[in-house]
């Protein structure tokens, strides 16, 4: 097996998938002790990658087809000995063929022509295996393979701690005082389960002396969580907007529990060590759920599901996320809450 000293990812996209593709830079890592590993990812996720142990250099690339070929000479003079391509689409796959690396490895089942422009193609013999374990495939194709369970190695600095410390504080939270966390946005419409569910469980949290509730999101969310709050009895604290990206981990990773949509944060919070309960409906649990044993998933059982689609079909809208009862979802709950005073 040759010993790559220069290596390079590639996997811009999205959130969740740029956390599930971790495990495999650690096993590179672990492999390739020596090599100089770079990623090449959209600039609105390096956030998260200057976060991770075991990366040499990120390639942030912008918007649009001019935002990926302007860095085609700079990849051309790195000289990597390997490209990975996580991401199986036909830009990624003439990207990886661009860097004039000779040895280009992606999946077999890649989609738009991009096995066309790898070297080396890896076979998935299932299509129900877990985004993680599916990309961990490739680095095994190389010689990187660990007995131990995925290792995400996502560690939020010092200030990012400092940061989200602030904030709860400004926010009537003190360190160490239990919160949960409530992410009621998707990038799916199809993947939101609706507003005055999220409300009931918010108010049941509440009423039961649970924890605290904190709304989290992106800018964008803000419309998303305000159908939710107008749905409450009770007052929720409210992070809209408040933190990036880059400061997602920290901010996870001090929840006591994380309720949510099938989403980037879900994977997130999975890959810190927070228990998550996610709700799931047109999508996989088996294929991209939060990653771990301790973790919730609560789904319905119309026959239409997983589809896969962002545009429900169903006769009875969303009926594979509105017939999930409020009401399982405290009992999650109350139960995960329990489990962690357990252990």
């Amino acid at each position: 097996m040759p010993e790559y000293r220069r290596i390079l990812i590639i996997k811009p996209s999205s959130l969740g998938d740029v956390v599930h593709a971790l495990p495999t830079l650690a096993a590179l890592r672990d492999r390739f002790p020596s090599a100089h590993i770079a990623w090449l990812v959209k600039k609105q996720w390096a956030g998260i990658l200057e976060r991770a142990e075991g990366l040499d250099q990120i390639w942030r690339v912008d918007p649009g087809l001019r935002g990926w070929i302007r860095h085609v000479p700079a990849l051309r003079a790195a000289a990597f000995d390997l490209v990975i391509d996580l991401q199986g689409l036909f830009r990624s796959g003439a990207m990886a063929w661009l860097t004039g690396c000779r040895t280009r490895i992606g999946f077999a089942n890649g989609r738009e022509g991009s096995p066309l422009f790898y070297t080396q193609r890896v076979s998935v013999l299932t299509r129900d295996m877990h985004a993680v374990d599916r990309y961990r495939l490739v680095a095994a194709s190389v010689g990187a393979v660990s007995t131990r369970e995925p290792e995400f190695r996502l560690t939020p600095t010092v200030h990012d701690r400092i940061e989200v410390a602030r904030l709860l504080e400004q926010a009537g939270l003190t360190l160490g005082v239990p919160w949960i966390a409530v992410n009621v946005s998707a990038r799916w419409k199809t993947k939101r389960w609706p507003a005055e569910h999220f409300a009931h469980v918010a108010d049941e949290i509440h009423d039961e002396g649970l924890g605290r509730v904190a709304l989290i999101g992106s800018a964008d969310d803000r419309p998303a969580i305000a159908a939710v709050v107008a749905h409450m009895r009770t007052t929720p604290i409210d992070l809209t907007g408040k933190t990036g990206p880059d400061l997602l981990p920290a901010l996870l990773e001090s929840a006591t529990l994380l309720v949510t949509n099938d989403s980037g944060p879900m994977h997130i919070a999975a890959a810190t060590g927070t228990p998550v309960i996610a709700l799931f409906g047109p999508t996989s649990a088996v294929r991209t759920g939060p990653y771990g044993a301790q973790h919730r998933v609560l789904t319905s059982d119309v026959p239409c599901r997983p589809c896969f689609s962002r545009v429900c079909r169903n006769p009875a809208q969303l009926e594979c996320l509105t017939t999930i009862d409020p009401k399982s979802v405290v009992t999650a709950v109350r139960e995960q809450l329990a489990s962690q005073v357990a252990r």
